[in-house]
């Protein structure tokens, strides 16, 4: 190569770089917010957009392209599901080693005495391991709680009762684990938060779309 193509390479690269810089704010790459979806996952709904056997899909109920679930939540539970069309994001919602913290409304077979609380609290012994210390407390019925569908099943000759449960885990039923654990069965389990974000005014089956305040999971 001479000196004279040389030079003209270089004049072309910098021409390059002058118009690039040059473009118009409307023609230059922003990376786009982060999508995040709050939904109340009716009971018999999967965490997944697909139906498989007798539960349905996501895609029944949320019509946003590009969202994936961040944090599951089974088929026979309701509550607070979050989806997001960030990856980074999606996993510092659902790892546990984030540590952020979910709420669960528990009904549980019973009426919780202190020994139970006190064990929930300290952390209870599981097949997989002790669970981290929770927080526990006794709760009147959630207000303005929807029926769900179809009903559970109580036992006329045994009471039942609400539980408040928060914890930073995330391991398989571990909340329905938790409770048995301590002779307290659940019967209907609703998670009512995420970290910030919960429930409040959202009716089962249906989603608000909180993007702009996704930079609040730090």
């Amino acid at each position: 190569m001479t000196f004279e193509q040389a030079n003209r390479i270089k004049i072309c690269e910098l021409s390059v770089l002058s118009a690039e810089k040059q473009l118009p704010a409307s023609k230059q790459f922003v990376k786009p917010l982060p999508r995040l979806i709050c939904f109340n996952k009716p009971y018999g709904v999967l965490s997944q957009f697909t139906a498989e056997g007798r539960w349905r899909g996501l895609k029944d109920l949320i019509d946003v392209p590009d969202v994936y679930v961040a944090g599951r939540l089974d088929a026979d539970s309701e509550g607070l599901l979050l989806l997001t069309s960030d990856g980074q994001l999606q996993a510092r919602i659902a790892d546990p080693r984030f540590k952020m913290e979910k709420t669960y409304w528990v009904q549980v077979e019973g009426v919780p005495d202190d020994a139970a609380l006190a064990a929930l609290r300290a952390g209870v012994q599981l097949n997989d391991g002790i669970t981290l210390p929770a927080h526990a407390e006794r709760m009147q019925e959630p207000p303005a709680l929807w029926p769900r569908v179809p009903p559970i099943r109580v036992r006329q000759a045994q009471p039942a009762s609400w539980l408040a449960l928060v914890i930073r885990e995330g391991r398989n039923r571990q909340v329905r684990r938790m409770t048995a654990a301590v002779g307290l069965p659940t019967l209907r389990l609703i998670r009512a938060a995420v970290g910030p974000f919960s429930i409040d005014g959202l009716a089962p089956g249906t989603w608000l779309d909180a993007s702009d305040k996704a930079s609040s999971i730090g």
